[in-house]
């Protein structure tokens, strides 16, 4: 059984484009860096997994929620030492409120739905439907 790949297409679309254009929908004015929370979601046993990676943030300031077949994974990293802006060499590490959203395919079950944290990784499981799971249609020879 070839497993479900919601939007599979789009998501390897965008990817070629920020690499290609890693500067296309930045703000001008902007230099602070934006992060977008990494995520990778599968199915595996009847389930849909969504794992985001969120280094460094406690599991106190992560917010998983879903509405409807949306999932949403928030996460705050607090700033713990204030330096001047022009005091610093680099700085790649950003601070504040991430967000990403997910589109769940048909049959996810949000009311049993279950999110762990492990290693600075969030792993959400939703169990999915009978009829959201992709079913093989034998391909017969006309006589």
């Amino acid at each position: 059984m070839r497993e479900l790949r919601p939007f599979s297409d789009l998501e390897r679309w965008a990817r070629r484009l920020e690499t290609r254009f890693p500067h296309l929908f930045e703000d001008a004015e902007s230099e602070e860096l934006e992060y977008k929370l990494p995520v990778e979601s599968y199915v595996k046993d009847g389930s849909v997994v969504v794992r985001a990676d969120v280094p460094g943030i406690e599991p106190k300031d992560i917010d998983v929620n879903m509405l409807g077949n949306v999932l949403t994974i928030k996460a705050r990293r607090e700033e713990k030492q204030e330096v001047k802006k022009e005091d610093y060499f680099r700085r790649e590490i950003s601070y504040g409120e991430f967000e990403r959203r997910t589109i769940l395919p048909e049959g996810a079950q949000a009311d049993k739905a279950r999110a762990t944290f492990k290693n600075g990784v969030v792993e959400v499981t939703i169990p999915l439907l009978d009829e959201g799971m992709v079913k093989k249609v034998p391909v017969e020879t006309a006589r």
